[in-house]
């Protein structure tokens, strides 16, 4: 019988295993369907995947970011219940597929994004554009900020590193609104990664600098993307700001269904995410901060990244899933 207990203990680390379990699951569904152009069909795969997974985690969970219905696509809506009704009352904040036109066209950095907290601990952000601005760890307190301009960031973020504003690279969402940002932050000599989808691997690079070379991430897109990206940051450390957009009485609409009433709220990374969470990504194509999935004959085998803010730790996982059994003797 389901344990209803309203104050059973958040066990992050019994529960971060099966996190990625979920997450590889849905990576695992979209890969016949990687460079085969249809979006839809990849994204409904990894929603299956996902859920079917989630069902089967010791969780009350409730989705409050969930897929969008600007693209109308299949969802795992915001307030579906997921999970076996057993243990924890969870958030869960979830893209089954972030790039479905990156896993539909074979391009980089396509990934399956999870993260998961206690009820009431991340932010319900309705499905508008948010204004973020992301870097690493290491950096003072407010190193930089939303008021400033984008210049004025590069300037800020260049005396913190101690280093001049041209050794420091941007990466920004490659979106028509955002052409006079680009010639902004080129005019200070900064260099400029541009991306064609996937800002929640936009933010997460800036924690890899070493690794991705990215030291800040900034730009409008979705978000819920940034509650996402948001929970990645709590794990591996960094700075993230976020203020929702509103372009319509619509759009405004749909803060006040989510309890928002500070239309103009600067949040930062822990207003969006106020306690301990755990985050799980899979790749579905290579990119700069996952491997891809990769068919072998026999095997799929995907490479998970599995964080907990809790602790800080950061483990990637390889699993090698067998699609065929070899005969056996008689």
């Amino acid at each position: 019988m389901p344990d209803t207990s309203a104050d059973i203990v958040f066990h992050d680390r019994m529960l971060s295993l099966g996190l990625a379990r979920v997450s590889e699951a849905a990576a695992m569904a979209s890969a016949k369907l990687v460079g085969r152009g249809d979006e839809k069909a990849a994204d409904q795969a990894a929603v299956n995947a996902m859920r079917d997974q989630l069902n089967l985690l010791d969780i009350r969970g409730v989705v409050v970011i969930g897929e969008g219905e600007r693209d109308e696509a299949p969802m795992l809506y915001i307030g579906e219940e997921v999970g076996n009704g057993n243990g924890p009352e969870v958030d869960i904040a979830l893209d089954p597929l972030e790039g479905t036109t990156l896993t539909a066209k074979d391009m980089p950095n396509a990934l399956t994004v999870i993260a998961m907290a206690p009820r009431g601990t991340l932010l319900h952000a309705p499905d508008v554009y948010m204004e973020k601005l992301a870097i690493g760890p290491g950096y003072p307190v407010d190193a930089v900020s939303l008021d400033m301009s984008p210049s004025e960031r590069v300037a800020e973020l260049a005396k913190a590193k101690g280093c001049d504003p041209s050794d420091i690279t941007v990466c920004v969402l490659e979106r028509p609104r955002h052409e006079d940002m680009i010639a902004e932050l080129r005019s200070t000599g900064a260099a400029i990664r541009l991306i064609t989808d996937g800002d929640v691997a936009g933010v997460i690079h800036c924690a890899e600098h070493e690794k991705t070379g990215i030291d800040m991430y900034m730009g409008s897109g979705g978000a819920p993307e940034g509650v996402l990206a948001a929970s990645a940051l709590k794990c591996m450390g960094g700075q993230m700001w976020g203020k929702l957009l509103f372009r319509n009485d619509d759009e405004r609409g749909r803060a006040a269904k989510a309890g928002i009433t500070d239309l103009n709220l600067i949040y930062s990374r822990d207003d969006m995410v106020t306690q301990d969470v755990i985050f799980a990504a899979t790749g579905v194509t290579d990119g700069s901060i996952l491997s891809g999935i990769k068919r072998e004959p026999a095997f799929l085998e995907t490479e998970t990244i599995l964080m907990r803010s809790k602790t800080g730790s950061v483990r990637r996982m390889v699993y090698r899933n067998p699609t065929s059994r070899p005969a056996t003797g008689r």
